[in-house]
């Protein structure tokens, strides 16, 4: 693919997850221009993202040639500069929205107008950013996670007033760098931080009630049913278990914590129309009885594989070292 080729897209904010975007974009086959508060601390942030992806390549996470291709591809300029001429324009400024107003007004008025402009954002409703965006219907949340360029899940957040034309051209966008992306409807927290935090608070309720330290129930979690996350979502989980069965639970949890386990109604009404699962071919997903025995095949290779893997890298170097 010829320079004249290849799209253009530009990352505004090079810190570590614009920069992390940078390469993913780079690598996948677009020039990149990335700008931040001046041109000196984009400049800087370039030479980091080259010699980082040459450390990356070395580690066998990037491909071999990888610092010369974002060198090649990977650009510092100005905002203005920045923007003009992109298709695609990121925004990954800090998490504030006075900050991401103000350097999307400076996106707006320099993008070229039929731009598409995504946000960063991980918390901010994308309809109070789209207030600082010209033609606000080419604006959308693209919520990468740290680390960019390792972890796979994209979340897409359209507003109310987003074209819904953009969205697959976003897709496809994300998809070229490997990724996998969700639609996700403009609420607080959207997705991945709902979930992310609800988890995390059950864990700090469990250690101020004495019932296990921090390093145990992390233990419990990756051990268990953070285990299967990587292969299923809670609602594949859920449907393999048997609805009836998580039914029963929340009536046991439901004895010493009525109102913070009350059973969901949506579960309740599966149960009710004899929808259970996976045994019964119908439940949050509807898989087919008969695909039972593929799917518990897969599955407990899926966990052999993960289980093999984690031998392979050996435990995480969070403790000092006995």
């Amino acid at each position: 693919m010829t320079t004249q080729e290849r799209p253009v897209y530009a990352v505004i904010g090079s810190g570590y997850m614009g920069g992390g975007i940078a390469q993913s974009l780079a690598l996948s086959g677009a020039d990149v221009r990335i700008a931040d508060v001046d041109i000196e601390v984009a400049q800087k942030n370039l030479a980091r993202l080259i010699e980082e992806a040459g450390q990356f390549a070395a580690d066998g996470l990037f491909p071999a040639d990888a610092a010369t291709i974002i060198a090649e591809r990977v650009s510092a300029a100005t905002i203005e500069d920045a923007v003009a001429g992109a298709s695609f324009i990121e925004e990954a400024v800090p998490e504030k929205i006075e900050i991401k107003h103000a350097t999307l007004r400076r996106i707006s008025e320099a993008a070229a107008p039929d731009a598409i402009i995504g946000s960063n954002t991980s918390t901010i409703l994308i309809g109070k950013l789209a207030e600082a965006v010209v033609n606000p219907e080419r604006f959308l949340g693209v919520h990468f996670s740290n680390p960019a360029p390792f972890i796979p899940g994209v979340e897409l957040i359209p507003h109310a007033d987003t074209d819904e034309a953009i969205l697959p051209v976003v897709e496809q966008l994300v998809a070229a760098t490997g990724k996998e992306t969700a639609r996700i409807k403009d609420a607080t927290g959207f997705v991945l931080n709902r979930l992310q935090y609800a988890l995390f608070h059950e864990a700090t309720q469990l250690v101020e009630e004495g019932v296990a330290s921090p390093e145990d129930i992390d233990t419990i979690v990756r051990t268990t049913f953070g285990f299967r996350l990587p292969v299923f979502g809670p609602f594949a989980i859920a449907d393999m278990a048997g609805l009836d069965v998580y039914s029963f639970c929340y009536a046991s949890l439901q004895t010493e914590f009525p109102e913070r386990f009350a059973t969901p109604k949506i579960l309740d009404d599966l149960v009710s129309a004899g929808k259970l699962g996976t045994k019964t071919g119908a439940g949050f997903l509807d898989v087919p009885a008969d695909r039972t025995p593929e799917l518990i095949a897969y599955r407990n290779k899926a966990y052999v594989a993960i289980k093999k893997l984690m031998d392979e890298l050996g435990p995480a170097p969070i403790h000092p070292a006995h």
